[in-house]
């Protein structure tokens, strides 16, 4: 029996990783922030929402003991926070700032990877939290990583689809070429280490734009030559497949269409996903037998591992769907959406499972209901008076600082422009608690404004918010000027869009998007 536990409906953004320790779970979006839950009820910690990176977050993972957290961002760095007290433990910035699209911790949490979209990948010392090694990859962009569970090894996935297995001195020890056409989205190890004709193995899921999951076992000899070896390729989805994730035995696998950080994003705005219907007649097997995929055709898929058999179909998600994860010490996993939610799914096991039972969906018991922004908040935020603002602050429970805002004449525009120095120096909020809470809440604020019915295409593509100066960059899209200047001074005059390289810098302002915008505004 599959059950619907839960939907967690708290992002403001497309969803783009998911990701569990043993006692909490970890979501991170679009709209620049991670939210921890308590997997025991799934209720929000006290510190959650995590509001650390300037761009939007596309991947997130635990250290195996669970007392940390790693993110990383389009702004080119892995964030580190602590998941006792939610404090930023220490910023990884990647070599050359390029936007970071996946990281992944080894077993022991001794090191951690992170895979940039010009190529690079970073091998990071976590005791020390310093660069340990460097190794660029030509042309392509990392967006997967695994490591064995052995710890010894690691294996990254690339736009162009190749699957290169390396070891901790970034000696690649293996390559195959073009695994999934039109790039690889994902790759993970099972838990479990196997042993066969003198050989060490390692079972490996990878997924990708060809619709395919596909189940490989890697082997590494005595004498150091390593192999791999495809055994099943499973077809059940009609379009891309962006992230896979085996369960605590190392049999279940659920694989799901995965947000592409701006590369996808960039080319086709990716993601993928999960959906649900009673569908199959292959019967269910036990759970540690069970694989699930999902894909951009907004569906999840359940399969045999260890035939590969097809045995379910499931649909809940409203828009396709972009993550998965499967928790290490319970039967759930976690499906997440670009409809800005986060499904909890319960896997159980009937008596006689092998006799061809079939997996059955139950409604959800219960929902977490996104903060709602206050009645003012029909206006946009950058609208608000000074009374809108002080209204807010009671809303937040910040009435204390309501009479130093008016003071300081606060509206919508300084609101959201209010930053650490600011409130320290100008506004003289002495309390580093209270000056964080206040930013956590105006990053919230930004947030929710930014999802909250505003066209995409009003939105600028790296800050994903409302533009107010829209200029036309050499790729041909259109930024918020502010935000595109930022990124051609950080980013080496890559293209956010495309990670080309941009002709010029020439910025050409964009009237006919800047009076549209004006007008919806005004209809607003």
């Amino acid at each position: 029996m599959v059950s619907l536990i839960c939907t967690l409906q708290d992002h403001r953004d497309d969803v783009n990783w998911c990701a569990f320790s043993a006692t909490l779970l970890a979501t991170c979006s679009a709209d620049k922030t991670l939210r921890i839950y308590h997997t025991r009820d799934f209720s929000e910690v006290s510190y959650s929402p995590l509001s650390g990176h300037g761009y939007g977050v596309h991947c997130c993972c635990f250290s195996a003991c669970g007392q940390y957290l790693a993110s990383c961002s389009t702004d080119g760095s892995t964030v580190v926070w602590s998941t006792v007290t939610g404090e930023i433990e220490a910023v990884l910035e990647h070599p050359g700032r390029s936007p970071v699209r996946v990281c992944a911790f080894s077993p022991d949490s001794s090191h951690l990877v992170s895979g940039a979209s010009d190529g690079t990948l970073a091998l990071w010392d976590f005791t020390t939290k310093t660069l340990d090694r460097i190794k660029p990859v030509d042309d392509v962009t990392m967006v997967a990583c695994s490591f064995t569970p052995c710890g010894q090894m690691f294996m990254t996935g690339s736009t162009y689809g190749d699957l290169r297995l390396w070891d901790l001195s970034m000696n690649q020890l293996h390559a195959e070429k073009d695994t999934h056409d039109m790039g690889v989205s994902c790759c993970c190890f099972g838990p479990k280490i196997l042993s066969g004709g003198g050989a060490v193995e390692f079972r490996l899921a990878s997924c990708g734009q060809d619709s395919t999951l596909k189940i490989w076992i890697v082997s590494r000899s005595s004498t150091g030559g390593c192999k791999m070896q495809q055994i099943h390729s499973l077809t059940g989805q009609s379009a891309p497949v962006l992230s896979c994730s085996f369960s605590a035995d190392g049999q279940l696998l659920v694989s799901g269409l995965w947000k592409a950080p701006s590369v996808f994003r960039q080319m086709v705005r990716d993601n993928g996903g999960p959906s649900e219907q009673v569908g199959g007649d292959e019967g269910l097997v036990c759970r540690s037998q069970l694989n699930v995929k999902i894909s951009v055709d907004k569906t999840v898929t359940v399969y045999d591992a260890s035939r590969g058999a097809l045995l379910y179909t499931l649909n809940q998600h409203k828009r396709y769907v972009t993550a998965c994860a499967f928790s290490p010490t319970a039967p759930l996993f976690a499906t997440g959406s670009m409809d800005k939610t986060v499904n909890i799914w319960r896997v159980e096991e009937r008596p006689g499972g092998h006799d061809g039972k079939h997996f059955h969906v139950e409604p959800a018991t219960s929902s977490h209901e996104g903060g709602k922004l206050p009645g003012h908040s029909r206006l946009l935020v950058s609208d608000w008076s000074e009374e809108d603002v002080g209204a807010w602050l009671r809303e937040e429970g910040l009435e204390a600082l309501v009479e130093t805002f008016k003071a300081n004449n606060i509206d919508g525009v300084e609101l959201i422009g209010l930053t650490k120095e600011s409130l320290c120096s100008e506004l003289n909020i002495e309390s580093v608690g209270l000056r964080s809470k206040v930013l956590r809440k105006v990053e919230e604020l930004k947030a929710g404004c930014v999802c909250t019915g505003v066209p995409d295409e009003f939105l600028c593509p790296i800050t994903r918010e409302l533009m107010m100066d829209p200029v036309i960059a050499a790729d041909g899209y259109s930024y918020e000027r502010a935000a595109i200047e930022s990124w051609i001074a950080t980013k080496n005059r890559s293209s956010p869009m495309t990670n080309l390289p941009l002709q010029t810098t020439l910025l050409t302002p964009n009237r006919t998007l800047k009076m549209a915008i004006g007008r919806w505004r005004t209809s607003q």
